[in-house]
């Protein structure tokens, strides 16, 4: 492991392999990531995977298009396989002022070049095959870009095009300490000590301690999540089995994502 280098990211999940891969697209090559355990050991292993760009910021909005369109470029640089399958999604109104929301949402799209588009109650029918409930709903938002990957696979893809730019990757080697010097940062870990210019902190879980590392308080806390397995649903089954794939359908207004279904 090498004692010096122009910007250290802690923590080894899709969100500092991403950091660290977008440094040396930028032509920063003396550049190092350490993660205590293996690559996507924290947050990132259990992630469904699921993505889309709807988002009521739209800077945010506007980044998160840009990433699902990078996941191709990634899987070409790196020749691996981020699992990218683009589903279609449609988000669903229930009340007049979220069918406004999710227009005005649709306006902003059209300005940032995102192809979504509204559908009416019968076109979110034909487009879920039937399968999904529209009564009460007036519309919804669909996004031909919403679909899921798999997150470890992404991150190793992050991780493989970072070191093909120059990047160093180090493995179990755990953070102790973040100490302030006069032109950047000491970080001592279990194998040695780094200096570096710039440090990210980039730990999920653990991005409040790293934080407190350095004097600084982060109002973070890790919360747990929840989801509901089902058995296979034979009409979805059908469709996967017709080489389809079942859009994502988000219902804001609902009390569960399956109430919707008939």
């Amino acid at each position: 492991m090498k004692t010096h280098a122009r910007v250290v990211v802690i923590g080894g999940g899709v969100v500092g392999c991403s950091v660290l891969y977008h440094l040396t697209k930028l032509g920063w090559s003396d550049v190092m990531l350490i993660e205590r355990s293996e690559l996507t050991s924290g947050s990132t292993w259990h992630a469904a995977g699921g993505f889309h760009t709807l988002n009521g910021d739209t800077n945010m909005a506007a980044l998160q298009g840009y990433t699902i369109r990078l996941y191709k470029e990634l899987e070409a640089i790196t020749g691996m396989s981020c699992g990218l399958h683009h589903v279609g999604g449609v988000t669903l109104a229930d009340n007049a002022a979220r069918f406004e929301m999710l227009k005005a949402e649709r306006a902003k799209h059209r300005y940032m070049g995102l192809d979504t588009e509204i559908l009416s109650p019968a076109e979110i029918t034909k487009l879920t095959d039937g399968l999904v409930n529209v009564d009460g709903i007036l519309g919804g938002l669909y996004d031909p870009l919403d679909g899921h990957l798999d997150p470890s696979g992404t991150t190793h893809a992050y991780a493989k095009a970072a070191r093909m730019g120059g990047a160093e990757i180090v493995l179990h080697n755990r953070v102790l300490e973040t100490n302030p010097t006069r032109d950047g940062w000491e970080v001592v870990t279990e194998k040695g000590t780094v200096h570096c210019e710039h440090l990210v902190n980039a730990g999920g879980l653990w991005a409040r301690e790293i934080g407190a590392m350095a004097g600084i308080y982060l109002p973070l806390l890790p919360m747990a999540h929840q989801y509901l397995v089902t058995d296979d649903i034979p009409e979805i089954m059908d469709i996967l089995k017709s080489g389809r794939e079942f859009p994502h359908v988000m219902d804001p207004g609902g009390e569960s994502p399956l109430h919707r279904f008939l």
